[in-house]
């Protein structure tokens, strides 16, 4: 039992002593995990059970003799009893408990209808936990306590939780949704799954006990209904089992006992199949009596007769014989067809016969063959032994007695006969009923004897339904319409009784009342002998249910390979599809089976361009599941599918980026071919996808296939908007050689999406481009602006770091040119620019380095331009705050590691360096010193701390950072720009020659509008410019002087 209690469903038991860590009386668990032998946190005996509530630990399940829980429900992991009907809701091969009325005969109720108070609360039950344990008796449920059960029930509120796999389907991390019913997952489990309604208007179902997975945690407290908890299982007290044979029945034959076979020889034939063989001879020996010498390891009976002749049989073809003795009360058989064929040869069969049947009689000779005189009431006959059945006590006489006495008083009140011969036929009706109840109950059990007997008395019976048509025929209700006998043995595996049932002309073709045929039987008990019996025998392998499921279908579904096999091989349809428009391939892909993929994509009549309900193909449908086996067997069988849309737009790539599927990716762009740039309904590429998911691998790999970064969507938005839009994971996985590049670049405790964001702009994505609203993609996080979705992820005492770090990373790059590519070496003393079309060292030497020169450090901090104050540990740099410098963990100027952090005490810098008085409290731009206070900065032109051009500046009262020039704004302050270049043309040409930032060698002849210059080689390759410690980072090129 404890290797299947994982998924079990669960309530506190009668050993608890662990407060509310359940929430309360009635509140529902789900085990998880069972304990393992030797571990010191859950050791055997134990199970962790994870409470719908959101808690979770480790319980007792028979550890040092206690148990903590009992099982509410074990339907979600499949316990199903399969040939058993609920009473009351009337659903046949109902899953989990089962509670059998010890006081009404045949009669069950599922789980939910017993403690649902369905039938008479007074009455006993029998429990069964599995289909093969014994009965446990029960007390009346009138006299017991109930207890309602709470937890993810319909009309819980809920949220995610600790199994949670299905990405944003909840509107994300925190949203709520509502329980609208608790369902199955397909055929596997029952009560299983959860479907929700989210807050968005997403619905799905999830896991609460499929798999042992729970993907919800629940919010509140609903009440779902009642149960007994006096007749609920413990979880972990072990359960006696029924001990039945290989035949499905239980034999009690024993050594020396006599016994002897009574079937038809073409019956006995058969049933010799599997059994011991069939010999000739042996017809000699049926009907005589041996004696058992020994039961053989398959189950099978060695018999021995008087001539020492020993011979195998299934135990199923052997009768007891009964030893009688003169003077025995015996009752005669009141079955008039059996007595009927069995009096042949032994007495014969007489009318006047009629009125002992069922009688009790006395025995008052026995003939050598072992024939029987009987005596009943006062007129005697010979009975075949097998006629009558032994009387323990002298109470059946008595009874009989009583009852001829009162049939002679309704004699005489019914002279004519009229009612007692209405009487008779409806018994014979009846015992008709009771014989069709009987076929389809021993083929359910394997009970060959029972079925060939019953079969030769009534060959019109093997292809009727238990009890329907008797029923019709008395015009009584058919609501309980059940199973043929050939397809209870069917599903069961009896072969012999299958054989059976087929040569005496059972239809194969018949459905029940979900549509299933006998070879839906075999298939779904995974019989696949039987399978191929019925198909060479004219079984149509093609027919389907009424959820359109062939028996192909019902086989991949349930993984059940031999029976694929057999199908295939008699060339079934493996394009048909079912009531969602699956094919047996499609079935394949989403269970992950990699047997059925490659034998269905490897036949040549698969037609794989159909698409299911939803509108995917198989191809398609393996981008969605992340199914790279099946991937690549498509594209190698079927390259036209790679660029196929659905009528969204999607194809293969787009659904494969949008899930995070990066093995499918590669596969689709690398064997596939495919557009990589491809793009759905909205505009949408598979960049845009991977990156609003924040599928990282998906994207670098994305990229370095060439993805188009600066493609738009259909509202103008960039990969870059997207990746700005929304928090983005943080990046995992061990393929992410440029993201992990750009951490240690960086050198900051980096925030999710950060390091993206700034990979996408070092690749090619313009931060510039505005989408349909003009908007930038930095124009998203900049200060003062609230962040769409997470603000108070990102806002820090005011300070944007999301937009800081960017800033930061933009400055570091900002002299690279185009296509250029940092690499980050183990040394971190210093950078290596590699650039793919540097041919030689000549070349190398020409190209602009990335200055990371002391000279640049600056008097504010980097992140909050506050005053730094921090000198950094052994490089010595004054870079940023005491506050901020715990966010690096290398120096920004140097990439030298940090070893410790020493606050500087702030010298006359901090005062303005014209009055000498005033705090300088005013930040100049572009240099971002502070080297003014409010009163003196209007008479500088000129930074006095770098000699710098002021273009603008930022008093203490305004914003503490504002996004550098972008190209949209030149066309509202034209006139105010040329102003300002002018500005710094005449500055340069009243005395003081600037050397370009860049090289340092040659003098500055081109000016950014950001107020920067550098020589006219150094800013050819330059889109933007940045300077390392800069405040801006980068800034539109304006002016080429002469």
């Amino acid at each position: 039992m404890e290797s299947t209690v994982v998924g079990y469903r669960v309530v506190r038991g009668p050993d608890w002593r662990w407060n509310d860590q359940d929430g309360g009386e009635g509140n529902l668990g789900t085990v998880v995990e069972v304990g393992k032998k030797g571990s010191s946190t859950s050791p055997e005996k134990t199970v962790i059970v994870q409470w719908d509530n959101g808690s979770r630990t480790n319980y007792r399940m028979g550890y040092h003799n206690a148990y903590d829980l009992l099982i509410y429900d074990n339907a979600t992991v499949g316990i199903q009893h399969v040939n058993i009907l609920c009473d009351a809701c009337n659903k046949q091969g109902f899953m989990g408990m089962r509670y059998n009325c010890t006081q009404c005969q045949d009669f069950d109720l599922c789980a939910s209808c017993y403690h649902g108070d369905k039938h008479d609360l007074s009455h006993h039950f029998l429990l069964y936990i599995t289909p093969s344990s014994v009965g446990v008796k029960l007390p009346p449920r009138s006299s017991a306590i109930k207890i309602g059960y709470r937890g993810l029930v319909p009309g819980a509120k809920v949220m995610r939780g600790p199994d949670w796999d299905w990405g944003n389907q909840d509107g994300g991390d925190g949203k709520i949704g509502r329980i609208k019913d608790i369902r199955g997952w397909d055929s596997e489990s029952d009560r299983s799954v959860a479907n929700v309604q989210w807050s968005n208007g997403n619905t799905n179902v999830y896991r609460v006990g499929h798999k042992g997975k729970v993907d919800l945690r629940c919010l509140d407290s609903v009440k779902g209904g009642t149960y007994y908890k006096d007749h609920l299982w413990k979880l972990g007290q072990k359960v006696a089992k029924n001990s039945v044979s290989a035949y499905g029945k239980k034999w009690s034959f024993v050594h020396g006992e006599k016994v002897k076979v009574n079937l038809d020889v073409a019956v006995l034939k058969i049933m010799q199949g599997d059994h011991g063989g069939w010999n000739a001879k042996m017809e000699e020996y049926v009907g005589q009596e041996g004696y058992v010498h020994r039961i053989t390891e398959k189950g099978d009976i060695r018999v021995q007769y008087s001539d020492g002749i020993k011979w195998t049989f299934h135990p199923g073809a052997l009768t007891k014989v009964t030893t009688f003795s003169v003077d025995d009360n015996v009752r005669i058989t009141s079955d008039i067809e059996k007595l009927r064929k069995l009096q042949l040869g032994h007495g014969e069969w007489h009318e006047d016969m009629k009125m002992a049947l069922g009688k009790v009689g006395r025995v008052i000779k026995i003939y050598k063959d072992g024939d029987l005189r009987v005596c009943v009431n006062g007129q005697s006959w010979t009975y075949h032994c097998e006629c009558v059945t032994a009387v323990e006590s002298s109470q059946d006489v008595n009874v009989t007695v009583a009852a001829e006495a009162s049939s002679s008083q309704q004699q005489q009140q019914d002279p004519s006969g009229n009612v007692q011969r209405l009487k008779d036929r409806i018994r014979v009706l009846r015992k008709g009923e009771d014989c069709l109840d009987k076929l389809v109950t021993a083929a359910a059990r394997g009970d060959v004897s029972v079925v060939g007997d019953l079969v030769l008395k009534r060959p019109g019976w093997v292809s009727y339904f238990t009890s329907r048509w008797i029923k019709q025929s008395l015009g009584l209700s058919t609501d309980r319409v059940q199973k043929t006998a050939l397809q209870v043995a069917a599903h069961q595996g009896h072969v012999d009784v299958v054989k059976i049932l087929v040569q005496a002309g059972a239809n194969l073709s018949i459905p029940d009342q979900e549509g299933d045929t006998a070879l839906h039987y075999a298939v779904f008990g995974n019989q696949p002998g039987i399978v191929r019996y019925l198909l060479e025998h004219g079984a149509e392998v093609n027919l389907v249910n009424k959820g359109q499921c062939s028996s192909l279908h019902v086989a991949v579904n349930k993984s059940y390979m031999q029976c694929v096999e057999e199908l295939i091989k008699k060339e079934c349809n493996v394009n048909l599809q079912d009531c969602c428009g699956d094919t047996a391939l499609h079935d394949a892909i989403a269970k992950d089976n990699t047997e059925a993929i490659d034998i269905l994509t490897n036949i040549a009549d698969a037609e794989f361009t159909l698409a299911n309900r939803r509108g995917f193909n198989v191809l398609q449908h393996a981008a969605l599941k992340g199914n790279k086996r099946a991937t690549e067997k498509l594209v190698r069988a079927a390259r036209q599918l790679v660029n196929r849309k659905k009528d969204d737009g999607f194809s293969a790539l787009h659904l494969a980026s949008l899930n995070g599927h990066r093995d499918v990716v590669e596969v689709l762009l690398t064997t596939g071919q495919a557009d990589i740039n491809i793009r759905n309904n909205r505009l949408q590429t598979p960049i845009h996808l991977a990156v609003s998911q924040g599928h990282v691998p998906v994207v670098e790999l994305l990229v370095s296939r060439g993805a188009d970064l600066l493609a738009s969507d259909e509202d103008g938005d960039t990969c870059l908007h997207v990746a700005l839009m929304k928090p983005v994971v943080s990046p995992g996985g061990e393929n992410l050689p440029v993201i992990r590049g750009i951490q240690a670049t960086l050198g900051v405790s980096i925030r999710p999406g950060v390091a993206l964001a700034c990979f996408l702009i070092q690749e090619g994505a313009d931060p510039s481009y505005l989408n349909t609203q003009s908007k930038s993609a930095l124009d998203l996080v900049k200060r003062n602006e609230a962040y769409p979705l997470s603000s108070s992820l990102w806002i820090i005492e005011g300070r944007n770091l999301f937009f800081e770090e960017i800033r930061f990373y933009l400055a570091l790059i900002g002299t690279i040119q185009p296509g250029r590519r940092i690499a980050v070496p183990n040394d971190t003393s210093s950078h290596v620019i590699e650039d793919a079309n540097i041919t030689d060292e000549s070349d190398a030497i020409q190209q602009p380095q990335l200055v990371m020169s002391t000279s640049v450090s600056t008097t504010t901090c980097k992140l909050c331009h506050k005053m730094a104050d921090c000198c950094l540990k052994p490089c010595k740099h004054i870079t940023c705050c005491m506050e901020c410098s715990q966010l690096f963990a290398l120096c920004p100027v140097c990439k030298g590691t940090i070893e410790s952090r020493e606050k500087i005490e702030t010298t006359d810098q901090s005062k303005c360096s014209l009055c000498k008085t005033n705090v300088a409290d005013v930040t100049l731009l572009p240099c971002r010193h502070r080297a003014a206070c409010a009163d003196c900065f209007q008479k500088m032109s000129v930074c006095a701390v770098c000699s710098e051009p002021i273009v603008e500046v930022i008093t203490a009262g305004s914003a503490k950072a504002v996004a550098g020039v972008s190209a949209n704004s030149l066309s509202k302050s034209l006139s105010k720009d040329k102003e300002k270049i002018s500005k710094i043309t005449t500055s340069n040409d009243k005395g003081r020659q600037m050397e370009c930032a860049i090289c340092m060698e040659r003098e500055s002849s081109v000016v950014f509008l950001c107020g920067h210059t550098t020589c006219g080689t150094c800013a050819k390759p330059l889109k933007y410019f940045g300077v390392v410690g800069g405040g801006r980072g980068w800034g539109v090129k304006a002016v080429v002087a002469d």
